[in-house]
């Protein structure tokens, strides 16, 4: 195994947000100055203007900006009627606010395993797991790339579930031709500056298909206050769900390049492909058929992650688990009553995932020098 150590021209971070802003700059300066100018700052026009563009990308009737993906969650749950003493079945491998939204709302968290080769949501673990209190699955389309939509539909009509999707991680995959978002109730996104659309700070927003649910979401949004001229005159218990409108500006002039940021980080999974295949303890990320992934991060898994790790940041090279420990496993989530053992696909896959740098700008000579020192490490 080499020990040389990567100078610091050869150094590859795991994301570098300031080269995808410095071309937009200009634009985004004005679209900004705009929204300062008018002082609409908060769910104003701006706001209007990015649900309508990001309703039309995403092949829905209906988006509702908000103040984070977290937010996009928790809406979703109030819209549709989803609160204390219900359970929602989603996955144990993800990003907390998954499980932790459904928590805030009194909503208990039923996990069930994923599946080893997409990290998703495995179908086959979820019926087992429906009792009389269950309202809902929800798949979380982890890393850029759907989960079994057709599968997952199929058990929630069966039962009479909704199906709220977690694409914070996948605005614009695809699931045999349908865009996140399409087919269910309600599909919850975040703008988190990481994510393949980031905003200037946090943000999110809600598909969905119901112009009803979509008003509701819009009450709940904003306190639960009524619409309209009438003010201070509050139908609902609510919450301060609002995006800022420099936010929504910022996005909008971001969404134009969001087709092709997605299709140069495909350029780059297929560089990885190529480059990383062959080797042993090694598995490079599986995309389903029917499946079109956005390659939110490119998550190889080994045995022996945490050297590997170790190795790419002694050479400068960025990289990041996600992530290290399943929700059951949370202290928070203890009151649950699940134990180490119970998710053994989960568990394994937090001790074996790291995610290598895909963002768009990424050059193939800097692609090449990533796998160059992971093929260094395997010998």
């Amino acid at each position: 195994m080499s020990t040389t150590t990567t100078d610091s021209a050869t150094a590859v971070p795991l994301l570098d947000l300031r080269l995808q802003y410095a071309p937009l700059r200009d634009e985004v300066l004005a679209r900004v100055a705009e929204v300062l100018d008018g002082q609409a700052v908060c769910n104003g026009p701006a706001c209007r203007t990015l649900e309508q563009e990001v309703a039309a990308y995403s092949n829905v009737a209906h988006a509702v900006s908000c103040s984070s993906g977290t937010d996009a969650l928790i809406l979703a749950l109030m819209g549709l009627g989803i609160g204390c003493g219900d359970e929602v079945i989603t996955s144990p491998f993800t990003f907390f606010a998954t499980a932790g939204s459904l928590w805030r709302q009194g909503v208990k968290p039923v996990f069930a395993d994923i599946d080893p080769h997409t990290f998703n949501l495995d179908p086959r673990k979820i019926e087992d797991k429906i009792t009389e209190r269950t309202r809902a699955i929800m798949p979380v389309h982890l890393f850029g790339q759907m989960a079994d939509m057709d599968a997952i539909e199929a058990i929630a009509r069966k039962h009479g579930l909704h199906v709220i999707e977690d694409a914070a991680q996948a605005i614009g995959a695809t699931y045999k031709g349908a865009k996140a978002g399409e087919r269910s109730a309600a599909t919850a996104l975040s703008f988190y500056p990481t994510k393949n659309l980031g905003g200037a700070g946090d943000g999110g927003m809600v598909l969905t298909p119901d112009a009803d649910l979509a008003q509701r979401m819009e009450l709940f949004r904003n306190h639960g206050a009524g619409m309209g001229d009438v003010r201070y005159h509050h139908l609902e218990v609510g919450g301060n769900f609002r995006m800022d409108s420099v936010n929504a500006a910022y996005l909008s002039v971001k969404l134009k390049h969001l087709d092709a940021w997605h299709d140069a980080r495909r350029r780059n999974a297929a560089w990885y492909d190529e480059l990383l295949a062959g080797i042993d303890d090694l598995r490079t990320p599986a995309v389903a058929e029917g499946c079109g992934s956005i390659y939110n991060q490119y998550v190889v898994r080994t045995p022996r992650r945490d050297a590997l790790m170790a190795h790419l940041r002694e050479r400068q090279i960025g990289c990041g688990v996600y992530y290290p420990l399943s929700l059951h496993e949370q202290p928070c989530f203890a009151p649950l009553g699940y134990h180490t053992g119970d998710f053994p696909e989960s568990e394994r896959a937090a001790k074996e995932v790291l995610a290598l740098p895909i963002y768009p700008e990424l050059t193939e000579a800097q692609v090449r020098v990533v796998a160059e020192a992971v093929r260094g490490f395997f010998g």
